[in-house]
């Protein structure tokens, strides 16, 4: 479309902009990239295009996928399972078709943007789609068990999904930092498609998943179906013990590829946030390493909350379940036992990082980044289903007048929760804005020296006939006095100088040790909650005093938000750690 052209220029490089934004030329050794700005309005109705086109995707699949989770409605698995299907082929046509385009290197010249998509972010992708993969055969599995009575859809959808999931991997991974410049209304419409697409995929996933955690004694009167995660007709169960180890593992699968289409969607997000942008200045390609190197608390620390989490959810699964009331008591009081002491951890920590930026005498980073902005947006949504279930859980326990060691534990809980997204979204967002800390502390101390007093810097050679001729005239002890006052001095603005990057080290270190275990803490709060530990319902407080339907639908709305949170927050929790 002519959005993009190359102007070599023979003498230097040069760098020119235009005042009315019209044309934008950027200097890059030699060679200068004239970026022919689309006017504003243009932009913004290709942007509100794909968005109208989005939506409305999106708002068929909320129809289709909360309709097929009642029996009331006449809407089954069979055309949820088509719509998605459609989906990801439309989807999956339209990736191909941009990756054989983009890979025309004659008519393409590629933009990226250094900040989207870095290594970390590529690689949890990846391994959850071999999760979601791992899915897909259990799934086919299932399927063609169930094969005499269940539609062919059943075993279609799967093969679709794994296609997809393969596809859309690659194209994220090798695509994710593109700043599309030709053909960006079409390419806006399709990457606005493929997000709207995992979103219809999480919704799918989490409604059948929260169907199956949903508690059976509520169910008939509230119209909803106890199926196993994955959905299938009632009428049409496993049997067989092939068919229920199929059925169990996916099961225990799912929370990966529900993390697999949040994460798709938000650099698919991205990558429209990027069409038709321009970077106005270099990338800074600044090499960083992700090495815990000489850190010991913060690893520990973290370790030990992991182990220990692990070991309580295990025994709350298998005592949660027990006919004997004291057993289930003890598992419930145990669960959040644990999760106070490790929220307060994490509140401690979030709250001391936070101090620390407001004494760091970095630049704060002002540019305009719209991976940053997503990922500040995402903690902040995210957050909001951890925060409305705890504030129900409050005013229940309050209202009824707590009188059990559980209902006292729950307020805790529920407000420790409340305290710990915050203090934690403060603490990451600082991170967030942040310039890296540079490197070269040696070079920095002595750069730092001489720009306040580049005095002390003087060549001593070019001094030596100076200092001859004052002996000669004052004698020997005047040069020798001079000579040591200026050495004192200089060592005076060296060790003060020491001394700040002492403390500048001490600040990075610090950093670095809350970072990594706060971000290995919230890998044991996405476990809990993503494997079925619903306490919200185990303990019976607020099922009883809001009623099955309420209760129940504000935890399956919230909760999968609370355990997108805790995922997302390790991810931006890695980039603070990888900035400090």
């Amino acid at each position: 479309m002519g959005d993009l052209a190359i102007d070599t220029i023979s003498h230097g490089t040069v760098t020119f902009t235009e005042t009315d934004n019209k044309f934008e030329k950027i200097s890059i050794g030699q060679h200068s990239l004239v970026a022919i700005q689309p006017p504003a309005l243009w932009k913004k109705g290709g942007r509100l295009l794909s968005g109208l086109l989005g939506l409305n995707v999106l708002l068929l699949a909320i129809v289709l996928v909360s309709s097929g989770a009642f029996n009331e409605v006449a809407v089954v698995d069979r055309e949820v399972l088509s719509m998605l299907c459609v989906l990801m082929g439309l989807s999956g046509c339209w990736m191909i078709v941009y990756l054989l385009w983009t890979s025309r290197k004659d008519h393409h010249t590629s933009l990226k943007d250094s900040h989207a998509g870095p290594i970390w972010l590529r690689v949890g992708l990846a391994v959850f789609g071999v999760c979601s993969l791992v899915l897909v055969v259990l799934k086919i599995g299932k399927s063609v068990s169930l094969a005499h009575c269940e539609s062919p859809i059943q075993i279609v959808h799967p093969v679709f999904q794994g296609l997809f999931v393969v596809l859309q991997t690659y194209f994220l991974w090798v695509s994710c930092q593109d700043c599309v410049q030709s053909h960006m209304n079409l390419t806006r419409c399709g990457l606005m498609l493929t997000l709207s697409t995992n979103l219809a995929i999480w919704m799918a996933a989490v409604t059948d998943e929260s169907l199956h955690q949903t508690p059976s004694g509520s169910n008939s009167s509230n119209g909803h179906r106890i199926v196993r995660a994955g959905g299938g007709s009632s009428d049409c169960g496993c049997n067989t013990p092939v068919c229920e180890t199929f059925e169990t593992g996916y099961y225990y699968l799912y929370p990966f590829n529900i993390e697999y289409s949040l994460f798709a969607s938000a650099m698919s997000y991205v990558m429209w946030k990027n069409v038709g942008r321009v970077m106005s200045q270099h990338p800074h390609h600044t090499h960083h390493s992700i090495r815990p190197n000489r850190l010991f608390v913060g690893l520990v620390l973290g370790i030990v909350v992991l182990v220990a989490g692990l070991g309580v959810f295990i025994v709350y699964e298998i005592n949660i379940t027990s006919e004997n009331s004291g057993i289930k008591t003890q598992a419930i009081e145990m669960f959040y036992i644990f999760n106070i002491i490790a929220l307060s951890m994490m509140c401690i920590s979030s709250l001391a990082g936070s101090i620390i930026f407001r004494f760091d005498k970095r630049d704060p980073d002002s540019n305009k980044n719209p991976t940053r902005s997503l990922d500040i947006a995402l903690l902040i949504i995210a957050a909001l289903g951890k925060y409305c279930i705890s504030y129900f859980s409050i005013i229940a326990v309050v209202a009824t007048s707590p009188g059990t060691l559980i209902d006292h534990l729950n307020l805790v809980y529920s407000l420790l929760m409340i305290v710990q997204h915050t203090l934690q979204n403060i603490f990451i967002i600082e991170g967030l804005h942040r310039e890296p800390f540079s490197s070269g502390h040696s070079d920095r101390r002595s750069s730092l020296a001489y720009n306040n007093h580049p005095e002390i810097y003087t060549n001593p050679s070019a001094i030596t006939p100076q200092d001859s001729h004052s002996e000669a005239i004052h004698g020997h002890g005047h040069a020798h006095g001079h000579g040591h006052e200026l050495d004192s001095h200089y060592n005076a603005i060296v060790t003060h100088a020491i001394i700040k990057d002492t403390l500048a080290d001490w600040r990075r270190k610090a950093l670095k040790e809350i970072s990594l275990f706060l971000m290995i803490s919230n890998i044991i709060f996405w476990i809990m909650p993503a494997f079925g530990a619903r306490p919200q319902f185990d303990n019976g407080l607020e099922l009883k005093f809001y009623g099955g339907p309420m209760w129940i639908a504000v935890v399956n709305i919230g909760l999968p938000f609370g355990i997108f949170y805790r995922m997302h927050a390790v991810a931006s929790l890695l980039e603070v750690y990888v900035i400090s």
